[in-house]
């Protein structure tokens, strides 16, 4: 199986590539900067240059490809309107060239951002989505509805796997959390999911047969508060915060009972302790 991956040089991808190749399988990238995929292709990749907004040239990079993983999108230190170009339209434009290719499997990384606050529960993938206002939820979740579009009147072959907050293998995202849990209330919680995970529930969502238009949650076991980011991180806790009010004790907290049913997931990192004590942080 050839697996076209979008995103490589980024966090999720230049993590998950390596596991492809290390388990044998053949991976195509599709890159901007060349230098930055040097080390994908020393492992074996086949490196291919090009952007995602460049709806001519994506016919030509998906030939032969019997898998798509996109995991390329425009995050934080972009403008709105980028986001909306790479996240939203650029994606469709790639779907479009994945249908007229033949290609036999399209993964789309999308984020449990896109359920939004207020169930009093935690999220199930048939809930509606209801984004927060920012720009990259709700492009990633206009995104989604455009593809299940695609699905559904052309048969695209879609299956979405919606990413909790993604940490480990030395990613400094988690300590980019506290951009936010420095002011939370200490018990809020963040739902997390290690590369490792993220990989597996990837190569899953690739393998399966059957699941054409589903969407999956990827996320551990254990929810963190802002409490423990802090104490992960080393941060002092700011006086106060243990009485701050939190409307939705829920919100970003993500139901996993589906991946684990359909596909077989199981976290190799079930909790953020398990991937510190592995020394996986």
């Amino acid at each position: 199986m050839t697996i076209l991956v979008t995103g490589a040089t980024g966090r999720v991808g230049s993590r998950f590539v390596p596991r492809l190749l290390r388990q044998g399988e053949s991976v195509r990238v599709l890159v901007r900067d060349p230098v930055r995929a040097d080390f994908l292709g020393a492992l074996g990749a086949e490196v291919v240059v090009g952007d995602l907004r460049d709806t001519g040239a994506l016919d030509g990079v998906l030939k032969g490809a019997d898998a798509v993983v996109h995991l390329g999108a425009a995050f934080r230190g972009v403008s709105d309107e980028e986001a909306v170009a790479v996240n939203h339209a650029a994606t469709v434009g790639l779907a479009v060239s994945t249908l007229r290719a033949g290609v036999a499997r399209f993964v789309y990384a999308s984020t449990t951002l896109v359920y939004g606050p207020g169930r009093g529960r935690s999220a199930l993938e048939a809930d509606e989505l209801v984004p927060p206002g920012r720009a990259y939820p709700t492009s990633k979740a206009d995104a989604e509805k455009a593809l299940l579009g695609l699905h559904r009147a052309e048969g695209l072959p879609l299956r979405i796997a919606r990413l909790a907050f993604v940490y480990g293998d030395g990613d400094p995202h988690l300590a980019e959390s506290l951009l936010w849990a420095r002011d939370w209330p200490l018990h809020k919680r963040l739902h997390l999911v290690h590369h490792a995970d993220v990989a597996q529930a990837l190569l899953r969502a690739v393998r399966a047969n059957g699941v054409d238009g589903e969407a999956f949650n990827v996320a551990d076991d254990a929810p963190v508060t802002a409490l423990e980011l802090l104490n992960l991180n080393g941060e002092p806790v700011s006086e106060g915060a243990a009485g701050r009010s939190l409307d939705d004790p829920w919100e970003g907290i993500a139901d996993t009972s589906k991946i684990r049913r359909e596909l077989g997931f199981r976290p190799i990192h079930p909790t953020v302790y398990t991937a510190k004590a592995a020394g996986a942080l």
